[in-house]
């Protein structure tokens, strides 16, 4: 292919609830174009965009993937995203890197959570959104709903560009407004036949097409005065007064379609070229310098140095680590020298792909507005900058939303730990969402996701890969502990073993303080009770023995520790004598200062439909929640509490059963407080059985 001119390029992100239908419309679209000869399915694996072995066998795509069509003489690249809640920061990332979003809505199912959080966030950055009602030849698949259903969630800004002719299994075709023409199809083809209306839509077309003028016309105010003066509008001119307004996102143009019969895809091709080029979106923001503070704006240039964005990272079989790439500026070559801002190590381009699905193919250069595929680069990940070496610049990285599950993971096979964390790690690169830590206070490798389909999804993957498994366990509570009181305590530590003996001696008063205000210590010696080179052992042998507590063995938080007397020995003393005196000193003190059992507790926002609300209230009450407030979300509600971090490891299944699927949460800790006494009693008999287990 030759080098593509950034006007003559489409970028789009095919958006939308899980089940609305993308993939098998992206496949039409691919099969339409003649970018593939045959028509493939979801049902039987045969689509050229969900590959994966995992996608296959659940029936949906888990990331997201590279297309493109020729239309035209245009290119339209397409980003195929997941629907699922659980992989839906594969879409919110893909759209950093588009123009336009092909948001894809279920005729039947209708506007649905995640299409809304989709649509808001394509608004946010000002991405132009274009409307796909799809399956609409299914039962109970009406097109005018499906449109009072955008207006109501989106407003007047959504508009129909084309009306179906014929309902549910009778959809045969469709009326398209501007050139006020209809369409039909016989077989799957996807090339429509041009014909007059059909009379019986002749009125409908007819006050629809009034409709899309008066809103077009909004944008243009020579084209609105002529409209309001009673001037025909011609359908070039409707065109393009449709184009400006869909740039400025104040139109999202409306089609019907249906995938799987073909029905549509060729009109919605044509509409996806009124979308913005790359050209018409005007400059990206970027941060200059090695220091990336200087904000500047980065045009569509492909004479300018090169700046690309990589927005997914991909493990191929045979070519290994593939980065997807938008070209912001400048062109890049096959033996292209460029800069990683992220490690600030050079870069040189290899093989540059472009992909369809799993297939790639090579090719010499590419230039700005494009979306390219890069292999076998060092270091270079999800987020990162690559550009010129003469021009330092930065594109502002997508921030994944904070993991919502995580799980505790011990390896099948006793020996397989790194295995295990090097696969992981590996993983972990194509799927920033994942995070993998190990806590040193409970000794267990975490595993977080979004959900627990995503961890399920990570470990099938893990096995597939690289040949291990993993059992997953609930994580253990990462409790603390305190004092409530104020306390004085000696720790002297004597003992002659008939040649030098060993002695330190130390006070201490130990106080609580406010909850999150951590530890802190204070010299208060006076007059050299202890000398000043032994009292950082002190302080050394107090911190160590904070580390497990004399409750239940958790570490301690809150307190002050005022050391402020002490006798030494002139030969006997060291450093380990006070380091033990410390130690024994805080042990006594925190015993007398009315020692308490701390768990964290959790910020949790629940987003769900409003017929689950009150089950979910009751639920998170059960839980010892407390509410925080709520707000309405379209048809969804919001609801915030804040719950002990104990009482969530097994929520995401309770909600999943509660709202059908429908609902999602996220979790960020808040604070600690006290564990009520009836449960500290149990999580104190299981910690002692735990460490006898363990001795």
């Amino acid at each position: 292919m030759a080098l593509v001119d950034a006007a003559k390029i489409r970028n789009v992100a095919v958006v939308g609830h899980r089940g609305a239908g993308k993939t098998s419309l992206v496949e039409a679209l691919l099969f339409t174009s003649g970018a593939k000869n045959r028509l493939g399915a979801v049902m039987d694996g045969t689509t050229t965009m969900d590959y994966d072995e995992d996608e296959i066998k659940r029936q949906m795509t888990i990331s997201a993937g590279l297309a493109h069509v020729e239309w035209a003489h245009h290119k339209i690249n397409l980003v195929d995203t997941p629907g699922e809640a659980s992989f839906i920061t594969e879409a919110l990332g893909s759209l950093l890197v588009v123009e336009n979003a092909l948001v894809v809505v279920n005729a039947v199912t209708k506007v649905e959570v995640q299409t809304e959080r989709l649509w808001k966030r394509a608004r946010d950055m000002g991405v132009s959104r274009i409307v796909a009602v799809g399956m609409m030849d299914r039962e109970r698949a009406y097109f005018g709903e499906v449109m009072a259903a955008l207006k109501a969630r989106f407003g007047d800004e959504a508009v129909a560009v084309a009306l179906p002719i014929g309902e549910e299994g009778d959809f045969k075709g469709l009326v398209d407004l501007v050139a006020m023409k209809a369409y039909t199809y016989a077989g799957t083809g996807g090339k429509g036949t041009e014909g007059p209306i059909p009379d019986d839509l002749q009125a409908a077309a007819q006050e629809a097409r009034e409709a899309l003028i008066e809103r077009v016309a909004e944008s243009d105010d020579a084209l609105l005065e002529r409209y309001l003066e009673g001037a025909e509008l011609t359908g070039e001119e409707i065109a393009s007064a449709l184009k400006t307004a869909l740039a400025a996102g104040v139109v999202s143009p409306v089609i019907p379609v249906c995938a799987p019969k073909n029905i549509g895809t060729d009109r919605l091709l044509e509409l996806l070229l009124t979308g913005p080029s790359p050209l018409d979106k005007g400059e990206r923001v970027a941060f200059e310098g090695t220091d990336g503070t200087r904000e500047v704006r980065i045009a569509a240039d492909a004479s300018a140095p090169a700046a690309l964005f990589v927005f997914k990272t991909i493990y191929d079989q045979f070519s290994g680590r593939v980065n997807l790439a938008r070209i912001f500026a400048g062109r890049i070559a096959t033996d292209t020298q460029l800069l990683n801002m992220r490690t600030g190590d050079k870069e040189r381009t290899g093989n540059i792909l472009l992909m369809q699905g799993k297939e790639t193919k090579s090719i010499e250069e590419a230039a700005a507005g494009d979306i390219v595929a890069l292999a076998k680069l060092k270091d270079t990940g999800t987020g990162d900058t690559l550009c010129d070496p003469s021009r330092p610049v930065r594109f502002p990285r997508f921030e994944f939303p904070p993991a919502a599950i995580s799980f505790a993971i011990t390896p099948k096979t006793r020996g397989d730990e790194e295995k295990v964390s090097n696969g992981l790690k590996r993983l972990g690169e194509e799927d920033p969402a994942m995070e993998l830590r190990f806590d040193p206070q409970t000794k267990e490798m975490l595993i977080s996701g979004t959900s627990q389909v995503h961890v399920e999804v990570i470990l099938d993957k893990l096995k597939r890969r690289f040949g291990v498994e993993v059992e997953l366990h609930p994580p253990q509570v990462p409790y603390r502990e305190t004092i409530r009181r104020k306390a004085v305590a000696q720790g002297r530590h004597k003992k002659q073993t008939g040649g030098r003996g060993q002695f330190g001696d130390c006070w201490i008063e130990v106080e609580p303080k406010p909850r999150g205000e951590g530890y802190e210590f204070e010299d208060a010696i006076f007059g050299g009770a202890i000398p000043r080179n032994f009292i950082p052992a002190v302080e050394k042998g107090i911190v160590e023995a904070m580390e497990h507590g004399v409750v239940a063995g958790y570490p301690v938080v809150d307190v002050k520790v005022k050391l402020y007397d002490g006798s030494y020995h002139t030969v006997d003393s060291s450093e380990l004598a006070f380091k033990l005196a410390g130690a024994l000193a805080w042990s006594k003190a925190m015993g007398e200062a009315m020692p308490v059992l701390l768990e964290p507790v959790m910020n949790v926002e629940v987003v769900a439909p409003e017929e689950n609300m009150g089950d979910i209230m009751g639920d998170l009450s059960s839980r010892r929640g407390r509410p925080q407030g709520s707000e309405t979300m379209g048809e969804m509600h919001v609801i915030r509490a804040q719950v002990p971090l104990a009482e969530m490891l097994t929520y995401a299944a309770q909600l999943r059963s509660m709202t059908g699927g429908r609902g999602s949460f996220t979790l960020e800790f808040d604070h600690y407080e006290e564990v009520p006494a009836h449960l500290a009693e149990k999580i104190i008999a299981e910690a002692k059985a735990r460490k006898q287990a363990e001795s």
